[in-house]
């Protein structure tokens, strides 16, 4: 049986070729978004309090990489919770704009500035304290909602940390 041409001179698909078609479409479109995301995501790290995107990896072991030469402390865990939304457009006790994609955490004791690396479930974040907080009992760290989606963290959890080591310049 021969396919009838509608007004526009395409032929009329079946269902199922439609099914297929879109299907397809939404499997390249989403082949094309992840290899934005990882080429946005390797790209050289930004400051992370500016917004952009910090320096991440897919596991703890691929520290040379992300730590990008520094020295840390011994791995320790903590509890941590994540903040943000309601909060976009107010400064930060480091003086900082928080907004949306701030990559960076808060914590009650480290100085501004501090370089921390964390690791949550295999993704590794080496981001800096830009915060005060967090205020809820038992816990060491709050994200900020552009780290909590680098690491793939959800509600409040514990994750892995370590403090960059301070080295005497000579």
């Amino acid at each position: 049986m021969k396919a009838e041409a509608d007004r526009h001179g395409r032929k009329d698909r079946s269902t199922s070729e439609r099914r297929t078609s879109a299907r397809r479409r939404r499997v390249v479109g989403a082949g094309i978004l992840a290899l934005l995301v990882i080429t946005v995501l390797s790209a050289a790290p930004v400051q992370a309090g500016t917004g952009g995107v910090g320096a991440t990896s897919e596991g703890p072991s691929a520290g040379a990489s992300s730590d990008r030469g520094l020295a840390f402390s011994p791995m320790r865990s903590a509890g941590a919770t994540w903040y943000g939304p309601g909060l976009y457009g107010n400064h930060t006790a480091c003086g900082q704009v928080l907004r949306a994609g701030t990559i960076g955490v808060a914590h009650r004791t480290l100085p501004c500035g501090t370089t921390v690396k964390l690791v949550y479930h295999g993704h590794a974040l080496v981001t800096t304290v830009i915060d005060r907080g967090p205020y809820t009992p038992g816990n060491s760290f709050d994200l900020t909602n552009g780290a909590r989606r680098a690491l793939h963290f959800s509600g409040a959890n514990r994750l892995q940390y370590a403090v960059e080591v301070q080295r005497a310049r000579r």
